[in-house]
């Protein structure tokens, strides 16, 4: 609900709009400014007001942008009959293309995490037969022709037949298909991950919460950090490139951050980025938020400078080019041999100076990025990479132009960060920016945020 100092002087910066989060209807919503931050606020007639913090701190939210001019999908599977969001296949009032398709190929999993936005667990069920996966990808190559593809569940490695599966993904033509996974599996059975990489898996996107084991011991219910290790191991050794995935979750392990990311430059290049996720609150975690159980993108881009050192600065952080620019920022980093970094790359672009383009580019611009960046790098993956990329190859404070072409090959570190959003901070001006793309079962495309959208209840609009 409203919090008291609501009566605090407001401005409106944008109006938009949203869901009720008790019984799902589409209201109308604000983007305010106050003392804070900026909120969005709503307020359904049978539920009353709510408001959610969304931006707080600097960068100002105002010249936080991307401007792009959207793009219908190129395969509407669904009319826009009752409008957004209820008529996701995806309809002709989405704005832009699908970057990622997600195929979520098991609902069990091993285990039994507090925090799942899947809701997820279990050993026991029924998983999609290959008949089934193999329809998703027809419908993929149709709906999102050239999208990356990710494989995900519940607990994707459960299935023994995971290799066929990305075997299927390769020959219906995706060139890029990445692992969804906790890593135990990986962490246990190398001929499985040397299965996996022989099918054409090219990433692993990992859950990697922290480097202290009782942070896993909070968030995933037992300790998991020494098969994280493993997991990442046995990826190097079969040339699989490894993305961490924090799911960040204030008072566990925002702390952590800074040696989230001292652990994924000691880890690299197998480690080729990090990928922050301030939690949602959907799936298994239930009731009202408060503010102080929000963590925004400017919270964490201060957070990211102030606990690296400013090492990862918040100012070499950008808006995306893909979806919309509230959801995400990124920044490309070179790793040197003593393990220091360098920003590679312009800083983010202000409002004034980003020309419009269409969203469709920006969309090809990210797949072509993710495909680059989170795979395995073509070169030598030891820590000092590829012959004559020891010391000595700098110039002064400058970088030698022959040594950053070398290292750069093998030795970019990706840091970025992806805002889901509940039903409390729900804005449908983003879902229809949405790039990243859920397969329901059906092989209709919803924005990953509605199809894990749950009521205060736990009723869904997508997830059976």
């Amino acid at each position: 609900m409203i919090p008291s100092e609501s009566d605090q002087p407001r401005t409106v910066f944008r109006e938009t709009a949203s869901l009720c989060p008790v019984c799902l209807r589409r209201i109308p919503a604000q983007r305010v400014g106050r003392e804070k931050g900026v909120y969005l606020e709503k307020t359904c007639p049978q539920h009353g007001a709510f408001a959610t913090p969304i931006w707080c701190g600097p960068p100002d939210m105002g010249g936080w942008q991307r401007p792009k001019i959207p793009t219908q999908p190129p395969h509407c599977s669904q009319e826009a009959v009752r409008g957004c969001p209820f008529d996701c296949g995806l309809c002709p009032d989405h704005r832009q293309h699908s970057c990622t398709i997600i195929l979520e190929v098991t609902r069990r999993c091993n285990l039994a995490c507090p925090v799942c936005y899947a809701d997820a667990g279990g050993l026991s069920g029924e998983d999609p037969p290959l008949a089934a996966v193999a329809r998703w990808y027809g419908a993929a190559a149709k709906a999102g022709p050239g999208s990356n593809i990710q494989l995900s569940g519940g607990e994707p490695t459960l299935r023994d037949d995971l290799p066929r599966i990305v075997a299927l993904g390769r020959a219906a033509g995706f060139d890029f298909i990445q692992l969804n996974t906790n890593g135990v599996r990986l962490a246990h059975e190398g001929e499985f991950v040397r299965e996996l990489q022989s099918a054409g898996l090219a990433s692993v996107f990992l859950q990697f919460d922290g480097t202290r084991e009782e942070i896993y011991q909070k968030l995933r219910g037992r300790s998991l950090l020494a098969e994280k290790k493993a997991a990442i191991l046995a990826c190097g050794a079969n040339r699989i490139g490894v993305v961490l995935v924090p799911t960040l979750v204030p008072g566990i392990n925002d702390h952590d951050i800074g040696n989230i990311l001292e652990f994924a430059v000691a880890h690299s290049p197998v480690v080729r980025a990090v990928h922050f996720q301030p939690v949602s609150y959907f799936g298994r975690y239930s009731g009202a938020p408060g503010d102080r159980e929000r963590l925004t993108l400017p919270q964490l881009m201060t957070a990211i400078e102030d606990q690296s050192r400013g090492a990862f600065q918040a100012a070499h952080f950008k808006p995306p080019g893909c979806e919309n620019s509230l959801c995400s920022f990124s920044a490309s980093y070179l790793v040197m041999p003593d393990d220091s970094v360098r920003a590679v790359g312009p800083a983010g672009e202000a409002a004034c100076c980003a020309k419009p383009v269409p969203a469709a580019r920006g969309a090809a611009r990210a797949r072509a990025f993710v495909a680059r960046q989170w795979a395995a790098p073509a070169g030598e993956t030891g820590r000092m990479g590829a012959a004559g990329e020891g010391a000595g190859g700098t110039c002064g404070t400058a970088l030698d132009l022959d040594f950053f072409l070398k290292r750069s090959r093998n030795h970019l570190l990706g840091v970025s960060a992806m805002a889901f959003q509940d039903v409390w901070n729900l804005d449908l001006e983003r879902v229809r920016d949405c790039c990243i793309h859920v397969m329901a079962p059906d092989s209709r495309l919803v924005p990953f945020c509605l199809y894990n959208l749950t009521s205060t209840a736990g009723k869904g609009l997508y997830r059976c």
